[in-house]
């Protein structure tokens, strides 16, 4: 059980709102896991792994796989009250869920 937290590479924003984007992100998807898979991932540590994504192609992309795989998973669209303009795509979550089907997904995605 884990969930995977993408963030964008391409885009220039500080490390400080990078971190505020994944989290977004984070508390969105878990937000709309079932009550028991988000119990069971609490009780098993509530792993994350943070991925980069290359472009707003490709995390798009990702968003709806996620969604016909009826995972729960959370696209950020920022506020533009800093440093990027309204409506800029910056992370995605997906899960928590089973770490094959999110793998199915993003198993190929390197490292933040």
């Amino acid at each position: 059980m884990k969930q995977v937290i993408l963030v964008r590479t391409d885009i220039k924003m500080s490390v400080g709102k990078k971190i505020a984007q994944a989290c977004h992100a984070s508390i969105g998807a878990a937000m709309e896991a079932d009550e028991n898979v988000l119990s069971s991932w609490n009780m098993a540590g509530s792993k994350k792994i943070a991925l980069k994504v290359s472009g707003e192609n490709l995390i798009r992309d990702l968003y709806h796989k996620a969604r016909r795989m009826r995972l729960p998973c959370f696209l950020v669209a920022d506020a533009g009250l800093t440093q990027l303009d309204a409506g800029t795509i910056t992370a995605l979550a997906i899960g928590p869920a089973a770490d094959e089907k999110i793998d199915k997904i993003t198993g190929d995605i390197k490292l933040l």
